[in-house]
């Protein structure tokens, strides 16, 4: 019954694919010499991030009074694009890890990509707690070392500081699921390589063959980084939350915070996953790798988080009401019909409105308007943390201390500068290793593809030997 059942599902790879087909589709976009799409796109994301450096520069030089920071203002544009960028990086984890455990075989098309989203994005996010510090030079400060400056000591009880050891830790984990994965490809490409091409390949393979202990130790330390970082998707945006949440300013300081960052991060997440990887299949020609049904499955994903947050939100605005609380119901009256009252909207209409569209099944199969929902997310997601931050620092107990607040041309280019550093570090990654995971589709092609052959525990075999031996030349060579 259940063969039956599957073989009545969607393949997930199309186009009756043989193991030497895949190898050639996804790994000859690295030996080629780039496209006229690819040069246009690095050229453009370098000079993004030039820029970006020279306001950089710019904010250490003459220091944090280059941004419109203001006495009631003091966090803004750099604290919401740390948030949003951290967001962005929860996909990633989130379909390798506990996609992995709960044995999703749709995320064998998208995974790859993720992770190393999840990567960048997390590098770019670092940057702002760096240059936000001002006096750069001065970083010694914040490491715990025996001083004799006496009280000089990082707090152990701020967020902040559990916030730096959640993100080391996230992109420590990150870094290795991502190239333990990298790995069995590497050989791959290795093996069609030649002159210094192949060395370089080798040694990021290291000195892989192919054989059955090679791959059995891969798939139990690709489980167990999937088992430590399955926590590290709740806990890391938990952390970012009690930035706000251990506060006593109203509208932060609620108990619902980490729970609805969370699904908050995972719903901007997958967005971006999604407008990447769009993009990604079309300039690649990968239309049989990632298909429909992938697309499909992510936008269930973000239907499903996009509806969580939209009951955050909700229950945000019953609480203050229910509360009695003058300051906390001010701080959401002043959220939706204050002077930002269009980015409570943006966010409103974007997180909340958007994603319903999901609910019919032709428009998450609808690629186009799948694209041009994933960018409004990621918009609305933006709104979100410049809500939580701006509007309510801006109006605190004080009206003598009320101020509004502008981003300086110097924060906005900081902004774009981590855009073009997120981009120039996507396309070089599409360039040097295999965008889709070879060897993990390979794994699921004889129960996924278009040949459909009974659900068999030995497909992995199959893949193993009848692949490996196709691809891994220098095997025989040896033999």
């Amino acid at each position: 019954m259940s063969a039956v059942v599957s073989s009545l599902r969607r393949p997930l790879i199309t186009g009756n694919k043989t193991y030497h087909q895949i190898t050639e589709d996804l790994i000859s976009p690295t030996e080629k010499t780039p496209t006229k799409e690819w040069v246009i796109g690095f050229v453009l994301s370098v000079a993004v991030l030039t820029y970006g450096v020279f306001c950089i520069l710019w904010t250490i030089w003459i220091g944090i009074g280059s941004w419109n920071l203001n006495r009631t203002i003091n966090w803004s544009w750099d604290i919401t694009n740390f948030v949003w960028w951290i967001g962005i990086g929860h996909a990633g984890t989130l379909i390798s890890a506990i996609l992995l455990l709960f044995r999703q075989k749709w995320r064998t098309g998208v995974n790859r990509a993720a992770e190393a989203m999840t990567i960048f994005a997390v590098m770019c996010a670092g940057l702002f707690p760096l240059i936000h510090m001002g006096r750069i030079w001065l970083a010694m400060f914040i490491l715990p070392y025996p001083n004799t400056r006496g009280p000089l000591w990082p707090n152990f009880n701020s967020p902040l500081l559990w916030d730096v050891f959640a993100i080391s830790t996230y992109l420590t984990v990150s870094l290795l699921f991502w190239y333990t994965g990298l790995v069995p490809d590497f050989a791959t490409v290795r093996d069609r390589a030649k002159g210094l091409r192949r060395k370089i390949y080798n040694t990021l393979s290291f000195g892989w063959t192919g054989s059955a202990k090679h791959w059995q130790r891969w798939e139990s330390l690709s489980l167990v980084l999937a088992g430590l970082s399955t926590p590290l998707v709740l806990s890391v945006h938990t952390i970012v939350s009690f930035d706000f949440a251990t506060s006593v300013i109203p509208g932060w300081h609620t108990t619902i915070f980490p729970p609805y960052f969370v699904a908050g991060a995972i719903f901007s997440g997958f967005a971006m996953v999604l407008t990447l990887m769009i993009i990604t299949r079309k300039l690649l020609h990968l239309e049989d790798y990632i298909t429909v049904e992938h697309i499909e499955s992510m936008n269930k994903v973000i239907l499903l988080t996009g509806t969580i947050v939209g009951v955050a939100y909700l229950t945000e605005l019953f609480i203050s009401w229910y509360s009695g609380y003058v300051y906390e119901q001010f701080a959401f009256f002043n959220r939706a019909l204050g002077p930002y009252w269009w980015s409570y909207f943006g966010m409103m209409f974007c997180n909340v409105i958007s994603p319903q569209f999901f609910w019919k099944k032709s428009w998450r199969r609808n690629i186009t308007l799948t694209f041009f929902l994933s960018i409004l997310v990621n918009i609305g997601m933006w709104f979100e943390r410049f809500v939580i931050i701006a509007t309510t620092l801006a109006r605190d107990y004080l009206p003598s201390s009320w101020s509004l607040y502008t981003p300086s041309w110097v924060e906005i280019g900081i902004y774009m500068g981590t855009f073009g550093l997120f981009f120039t570090l996507f396309l070089i990654f599409v360039r040097v290793a295999p965008v889709v995971a070879v060897a993990e589709v390979k794994s699921i092609l004889k129960s996924a593809g278009d040949q459909y052959v009974g659900e068999n525990a030995t497909h992995k075999h199959h893949h193993h030997h009848e692949d490996h031996g196709d691809d891994h030349g220098h095997n025989k060579e040896h033999h």
